[in-house]
C-alpha cells in the first residue's frame, strides 16, 4: 500500500484518534498508559493488548496491523511496554517521517456533552420533535 493511501485509510480507522493525538504531540517522547489510549480511542483496547506483549511491536512495513500502523504513520514507535503496570513509552522513530499535523475533528473541537438520563416520566412523539 502506497503510503498515502496508507495515511488515508489510517485516518478512517478506529485508531485514527491515538494518530491524530500522536501528531500533535511536541515532544519527542510520550509515556502513558493503557487508560489514556483507551481515553483518546473513545473505545476499550482489545484484550490481547493487555495480554501480549507483541499487540505493541513495531512491524516492518507490510506485516502491520491498524493499530501499529496508526502510531507508525505518525512517525512514532513503542518501547518500554509493561503489561502488569499498563504503561508504554511511544518515542519518535528516526527512521521515519514524522506524519504532517492532524487537524482537530469536530468532536474535538465540540466534544459530546452528555446530559444524563431523560427525566423520569418524559415523553416526546415524533411529531412533536419534527414539529
Amino acid at each position: 500500500m502506497h503510503q498515502q493511501q496508507a495515511r488515508e485509510a489510517v485516518e478512517r480507522g478506529k485508531y485514527a484518534p491515538l494518530y491524530r493525538y500522536l501528531t500533535r504531540q511536541a515532544g519527542s517522547e510520550w509515556c502513558t498508559s493503557f487508560a489514556r489510549i483507551e481515553e483518546i480511542l473513545r473505545c476499550s483496547l482489545p484484550k490481547s493488548a493487555r495480554c501480549h506483549r507483541t499487540w505493541w511491536a513495531n512491524p516492518k512495513a507490510g506485516n502491520d496491523h491498524g493499530h501499529a500502523r496508526a502510531w507508525q504513520l505518525a512517525g512514532w514507535r513503542t518501547r518500554a511496554v509493561n503489561l502488569d503496570t499498563e504503561t508504554l513509552v511511544f518515542e519518535l522513530d528516526p527512521n521515519r517521517e514524522r506524519a504532517p499535523r492532524a487537524s482537530r475533528t469536530i468532536d474535538e473541537l465540540i466534544p459530546v456533552h452528555d446530559p444524563g438520563p431523560w427525566p423520569e416520566g418524559f415523553t416526546v412523539s415524533r411529531e412533536q420533535i419534527y414539529d
